[in-house]
C-alpha cells in the first residue's frame, strides 16, 4: 500500500460537526516573551490565534510569519520595532497558509521574504487559499477582502539555509512534509529555540494532517530530532510554547498509532464511521496535564482556555482520522 503521496492541495472534506481553529485576528494582541536580548516570541493573547517571532543580531532583524491581513502585519512590525532598533531585513514564512503569509504584502519591498521552495510553489491560487482559510474566520471572513495580492517568497531553499544577522545566525530547515508540504522551521542555536509554525505544537496538542498522511510526517519529525539535538523550546504557530523534544516524541507516538490503527481499519474494510470508533482518542477524557497547565497561563478564564483547546483537539483528531482514511482507502 502506498501511503506517502502528498496531495497537491489540502483535504477539503471535514468531519461532521467540525469547528477547527479560530484564525480571526479580531482581538489579537501579541505579547513579547524574551529568550535573550534580540530573541522574542510574539505570543497571541487568545489561543489558538497566530504566534510570531522577532530575532535580531548586530546588523539586522528578522520576523517569523506575517499575519493573516495587512493590518495584522503592520501590528507585527510595530511590535518588532519596539523590541529592537535593528533594521528589519528578513521575513520567514513557516508555511504557505494564508494566516502566516497573507501579510507578506504589507512588509516593505526591501524586506526579503524567505521560505521553502515547496511553500512558494503552493502560493499559486490566492482565491482558493482565501476561500479555504475563510472557513476558520468565525464570521469575520470579510476581513480577508483586504488581501488582494499574495506576495510570494523572494528567496527559497530546499532543505537548509542560514541567515547571518550579525553575531547571530538563524537556521532555516525544511525537514519534509508535515501539516503541509513545505513546513519551515526557524531555529536560533544560541537560545536553542525553534519557531515551528504548524509543523510542531506543544506536546499533547492535536496536530493537523491537511496535505498528506502520517508516514511522511513521521520521517520529517525524525529528521528534525536528529538535526536539532540541542533544541529546548518550540514556539508553535498556534498555542503555547513548550518543550521541543517532548513535542517531537509525543507527536511521533501519536502518528505511529494513527497510521497503524487507520491502516488496519482500511484493510479490514471498515467504514469511516467505524474507523472513528476504532481509533484511540487521546482527548476523549481530558487534556494532557502539561498542556492544560500551559493553557491556564493565558489571560482568559482558565476553564474557557482548557475546554476550548480540548474541543479543538477532538476536532483535529477526527480530521486526522478522516484525512488518513481517505488517503489509505485509495490504495486498498
Amino acid at each position: 500500500m502506498f501511503t506517502s503521496r502528498i496531495p497537491e492541495r489540502e483535504i477539503a472534506e471535514r468531519p461532521a460537526g467540525y469547528g477547527g481553529p479560530n484564525l480571526s485576528p479580531v482581538g489579537l494582541e501579541l505579547v513579547p516573551h524574551a529568550f535573550a536580548e534580540g530573541v522574542y516570541a510574539l505570543m497571541a493573547n487568545l489561543p489558538p490565534k497566530d504566534n510570531n517571532g522577532v530575532v535580531a543580531g548586530r546588523d539586522a532583524a528578522l520576523v517569523v510569519d506575517a499575519g493573516i491581513t495587512p493590518e495584522i502585519s503592520s501590528k507585527i512590525q510595530a511590535v518588532a520595532a519596539g523590541l529592537t532598533d535593528r533594521p528589519l531585513r528578513y521575513l520567514v514564512n513557516t508555511t504557505y497558509h494564508g494566516d502566516h503569509s497573507f501579510g507578506n504584502v504589507a512588509f516593505p519591498d526591501e524586506v526579503v521574504v524567505i521560505s521553502s521552495r515547496a511553500n512558494r510553489d503552493n502560493m499559486a491560487d490566492l482565491a482558493y487559499e482565501k476561500q479555504t482559510r475563510s472557513a476558520n474566520m468565525y464570521g469575520d471572513d470579510a476581513l480577508l477582502d483586504a488581501v488582494t495580492t499574495w506576495r510570494r517568497p523572494d528567496v527559497v531553499f530546499d532543505a537548509y539555509a542560514e541567515i547571518d544577522l550579525g553575531g547571530r545566525v538563524v537556521q532555516l530547515h525544511h525537514f519534509g512534509p508535515g501539516n503541509g508540504p513545505g513546513d519551515t522551521v526557524v531555529y536560533v542555536p544560541d537560545t536553542r529555540t525553534a519557531w515551528t509554525g504548524n509543523f510542531l505544537c506543544h506536546a499533547g496538542t492535536a496536530h493537523m494532517l491537511l496535505q498528506g498522511g502520517p508516514e511522511p510526517y513521521l520521517g520529517s519529525l525524525r529528521r528534525m530530532r536528529e538535526a536539532l539535538p540541542e533544541l529546548e523550546t518550540i514556539v508553535p504557530g498556534h498555542g503555547p510554547m513548550g518543550d521541543g523534544p517532548a513535542a517531537v516524541d509525543t507527536l511521533i507516538g501519536y502518528l505511529e498509532r494513527l497510521h497503524d490503527e487507520v491502516l488496519a481499519s482500511v484493510e479490514a474494510g471498515r467504514s469511516l464511521e467505524e474507523t472513528y470508533a476504532a481509533c484511540t482518542d487521546p482527548w476523549a477524557e481530558a487534556l494532557d496535564p502539561g498542556l492544560a497547565a500551559a493553557m491556564a497561563r493565558y489571560p482568559v478564564p482558565r476553564e474557557l482556555a482548557v475546554q476550548g483547546m480540548l474541543a479543538l483537539c477532538r476536532d483535529l483528531h477526527r480530521l486526522n482520522i478522516l484525512a488518513t482514511y481517505r488517503l489509505y482507502e485509495q490504495h486498498r
